[in-house]
């Protein structure tokens, strides 16, 4: 049985309703939103109880602090490369850590799928850094609307991992496949207004605060329509997106489980701790 949103606690996450409204709060601004192990667990049971919640009819997704998210909390999350260890002192097989990895992908690829399986429109309000899981994580909105100061960026590629949680089957729909092939390849940053002109959010706000405004009052201009018709359009828009999307999760979710351990990403890992650019190899 779902949590109630009364009932919902995390130390990473909060959720506040107004009217018809719920707004999911990225809350773990100290670490600027970066996404770890706490964030995977809480995210698919907030969702959960907002949409147990009868008379929430849209949905915001902001984050406190200065930035939207910077994306995985490379640190807390470093027991992913490669699958982990048994914690006895032995070491894994090849088999084996390549099945804990894609335990723990397919996991994570639920939690952001729980955002897109939402039954009514899911808005997000970014600002500052939405890096890589937090593209992932927006990808999976139905709208996005963006600070003057937001910053976009499909990072993967520099940390020598694909991108597996769902940018790259969720953005070719909202972007097109040249705008995402170019992001992923050269895994740069690009500012609110590019992200503006390739469609990636519908508009730009002045600030964190504007941007949040902007997002409200279009949630509740949502909330206002007939909630039958609003849901069921989402289901409609959602219907040809549902099989192409889970087959290329599964897909990069067989890859990445595979080559996670790989030198380059024990490199890209090295390479973050000690502060210094990465020199990868291919291997």
């Amino acid at each position: 049985m779902s949590q109630s949103i009364n009932a919902f606690t995390s130390t990473v996450l909060s959720i506040e309703v107004d009217g018809n409204v719920a707004t999911l709060w990225l809350d773990r601004p100290e670490k600027r939103n970066a996404m770890g192990p706490e964030f995977w667990n809480d995210l698919p049971v907030a969702m959960a109880a907002i949409g147990a919640d009868e008379s929430i009819r849209a949905v915001v997704i902001a984050a406190r602090g200065p930035h939207f998210s910077v994306g995985l909390d490379l640190v807390a999350m470093a027991g992913l490369a490669g699958g982990g260890d048994p914690g006895d002192g032995s070491k894994a097989s090849p088999a084996a850590r390549a099945l804990r990895s894609h335990k723990e992908i397919t996991r994570m690829q639920a939690s952001v799928t729980a955002v897109a399986d939402c039954a009514v429109p899911v808005i997000a309000a970014i600002h500052g850094y939405c890096i890589g899981g937090g593209l992932d994580l927006v990808a999976a909105c139905d709208i996005r609307l963006a600070s003057a100061d937001a910053i976009f960026s499909l990072r993967e590629a520099k940390v020598a991992i694909v991108a597996d949680i769902g940018s790259l089957q969720r953005l070719p729909r909202i972007i097109g496949h040249g705008h995402l092939a170019e992001l992923a390849y050269t895994a740069k940053d690009i500012d609110a207004n590019r992200a503006a002109a390739i469609g990636l959010v519908n508009h730009v706000a002045a600030d964190a605060d504007s941007v949040l405004a902007s997002a409200q009052a279009m949630a509740t201009e949502i909330a206002g329509n007939s909630p039958l018709a609003v849901q069921g359009t989402k289901a409609v828009l959602a219907a040809a997106d549902t099989k192409a999307v889970a087959e290329g999760l599964a897909q990069v979710a067989l890859w990445n489980s595979a080559f996670l351990v790989s030198d380059d990403l024990t490199e890209a890992m090295t390479a973050f701790m000690e502060k210094r650019p990465a020199h990868f190899t291919g291997r």
